[in-house]
């Protein structure tokens, strides 16, 4: 079942804390570049840590049976080839995997966004870098890496679970810095380091709605067990967010499709693809309330357990206008650097490879300017596979023309 009907929602006291601009500053092609990012609050230098939106205790328990069990849309693409002996698909398909994997990387190295600010934040600072031993955490080309030993790190230990860990050493190698960068291939759950302690962590864990692929929980273990007291972990505040659009067109074109194909009823599909969030590129004009903080991770004081959490929200129409979609992005901030860093993944900011993670609703919710839909989002890993999340969305609407109360289930993967 995709959506469950519920009562309406009472209204929390005190919701979540609105975006507030500041400008972030990062380097495109040797000019300095001044983007309005939409980030926190929590990316100031100095604030409290967000305690009273999020309750890690009430985290979602979604039973598979309502999402499509536990296998992803790779097991039914494999299983539907096995069910008919076609190896020889199979073993195509594993090489276009292995260029895939390239593919990923390059995507991430020419997201100017993602790689500049990375950059800046180790060129800008070396003085933190300087004679200090770092643990770079999934370095997938070694990128990060190498910007740690140009500015004159004592040591970097970069760890890559992947075959592109045998690239990274390749890398290492062509650039002289084998003396400097040692790559260990292997799980950091599982690999011994040759140094007790680290000074710094750096890592780019962040996946799609922030917590997609569960990788936080690796550097949250690496920093457990290998970062001196007083250590740094880069980036070290991260925040999700959202809001509300209009999309009523894409909704049509790849939700309300299943309704009927050429004349035949596929439904049972579109409840598949509705509890499926998409991750896309959303146009910011398609906005149709404020966008509303849902959740600051402090990483370098944060629990694995605190990526389970329950933060109710209050989106106010900014115009009148109907609402088919929420839509999640994420702020990272780099507050120990001199001066702060970090960027925004937001509809409104330069586009990055994260896009945003858009969750249609069950309802086309009808508003006029100043209506406000209210609720709760619940967000956890899978149980039986925590590199997926689970979202329960809990939204009501008391408005002149809609009034409605829904809880829908999602799950990224």
């Amino acid at each position: 079942m995709d959506s469950v009907s519920n009562n309406e929602i009472e209204n929390s006291a005190s919701y979540g804390k609105n975006p507030s601009k500041i400008k972030f500053q990062y380097e495109d092609d040797d000019e300095q570049v001044v983007q309005d990012e939409t980030v926190t609050e929590s990316s100031n230098l100095e604030v409290d840590e967000d305690i009273s939106m999020c309750d890690p205790t009430t985290a979602a328990a979604v039973d598979d049976s309502t999402v499509g069990g536990d296998k992803t849309s790779a097991d039914y693409y494999f299983d539907s080839y096995s069910h008919f002996g076609h190896y020889l698909w199979k073993l195509i398909i594993c090489l276009c995997f292995v260029d895939a994997i390239a593919g990923i990387h390059e995507e991430m190295l020419k997201d100017v966004v993602r790689t500049k600010t990375y950059q800046n934040v180790i060129y800008k600072n070396s003085f933190l870098f300087k004679d200090k031993v770092v643990l770079d955490v999934g370095a997938g080309t070694g990128i990060l890496s190498l910007f740690c030993a140009k500015v004159g790190a004592k040591h970097v230990y970069a760890i890559e679970c992947s075959s592109m860990a045998d690239m990274a050493q390749e890398i290492v190698k062509l650039n002289g810095f084998s003396d400097v960068i040692t790559v260990i291939k292997g799980k950091v759950e599982e690999i011994d380091l040759p140094v007790p302690q680290v000074d710094i962590i750096i890592s780019e864990w962040m996946g799609y709605f922030l917590l997609y692929e569960n990788m936080l929980d690796t550097v949250l273990y690496a920093r457990d067990k290998w970062l001196v007291k007083d250590g740094l972990v880069l980036p070290d505040k991260a925040s999700l967010c959202l809001t509300a659009i209009e999309d009523a067109d894409y909704k049509e074109d790849k939700i309300e499709f299943w309704n009927s194909v050429y004349g035949f009823d596929m439904s049972c599909i579109r409840k598949q693809a509705m509890m499926e969030p998409i991750v896309d590129t959303v146009d910011q004009n398609q906005i149709v309330t404020n966008c509303q903080l849902l959740k600051t991770m402090d990483i370098s004081k944060m629990t694995s357990g605190d990526a389970s959490f329950t933060a109710p929200f209050k989106l106010i129409a900014e115009r009148d206008d109907y609402i088919h979609a929420l839509v999640a992005y994420f702020d990272v901030s780099f507050t120990k650097c001199h001066k702060l860093l970090g960027f925004s993944t937001g509809p409104k900011s330069r586009s990055t490879h994260w896009k945003q993670t858009v969750l249609y609703l069950e309802d086309v919710i009808t508003v006029c300017q100043g209506e406000a839909v209210v609720g709760s989002m619940t967000v956890a890993p899978n149980k039986k596979n925590p590199r997926d999340v689970d979202i329960m969305l809990k939204y009501s609407v008391n408005g002149k023309h809609c009034r409605v109360s829904r809880t829908q289930y999602y799950r990224m993967r």
